[in-house]
């Protein structure tokens, strides 16, 4: 019988499932703890347990718990075990984390907990990229307001509404900014989703989005600024609506 040696093949196969097991057990463990079944402070169940609970071995195991170690949920501590961190530590800016808090968290209130984050950091997006968009960034945008204009149904709108909004953060060209749209794409493009379908039409908020895209494209950033404000305002009427 060949060894991973005479069969590399195999030793990739492996590798490729290990890390399945260990993202499985990270998602499993991580959502229960965002969910509330392990309190701040609480201790997870022993090694042995948790192998026994999700069929994998220590190794997958330990794997998993350095990936929420990492992502500030979980501390080790010897002779003690694993413990949960306060949620003060909990890295919710991460994207696995913020998007296993979304599938976990109260709809309403993860909602306008995104919506606020939107409404500090867009409006002044909008006015940036008044100012600072170059051609490529522009031609970007026009091009995801076209979409939202041509499209014909919800999942063509939520598509192009989210091209919108990425496409104005990269506009600003502040490099910093960009990974922030990246972080919240998953959350965000379901947020898209339940206000297009609470909306009169799927595409009703679409002559506010013009007045964001017409102020940009006039590098008029204060009203840029004042139209993106007064979309989100629209925004936070359907979710709490």
């Amino acid at each position: 019988m060949g060894d991973r040696t005479t069969y590399p093949h195999l030793a990739h196969k492996e590798n490729v499932i290990q890390r399945d097991l260990h993202g499985t057990v990270a998602f499993e463990l991580g959502s229960a703890i965002l969910r509330g079944d392990y309190a701040p402070g609480a201790t997870l169940p022993r090694e042995a347990d948790l192998m026994e609970r999700f069929d994998v071995s220590r190794t997958v195991l330990r794997e998993a718990l350095r990936t929420l170690t990492s992502k500030g949920l979980v501390e080790s501590r010897p002779k003690v075990g694993t413990r949960v961190r306060s949620r003060e530590a909990w890295n919710l800016l991460d994207a696995d984390v913020l998007d296993w808090y979304a599938r976990v968290a109260p709809p309403l209130a993860f909602a306008l907990k995104l919506q606020e984050m939107r409404e500090m950091i867009e409006p002044y997006a909008a006015q940036l990229a008044a100012g600072a968009h170059d051609e490529a960034s522009f031609a970007d945008l026009a091009d995801a307001h076209t979409a939202m204009t041509d499209a014909r149904n919800v999942d063509e709108w939520v598509r192009a509404d989210l091209r919108f909004h990425l496409a104005v953060l990269a506009a600003c060209r502040n490099e910093l900014l960009v990974p922030l749209g990246t972080l919240i794409e998953r959350t965000l493009e379901g947020q898209l989703r339940v206000n297009a379908k609470r909306a009169d039409v799927f595409n009703a908020a679409l002559p506010d989005h013009t007045k964001v895209f017409d102020a940009i494209a006039r590098r008029d950033a204060l009203t840029a600024r004042e139209a993106m404000a007064a979309l989100l305002r629209l925004t936070r009427e359907r979710i709490e609506g």
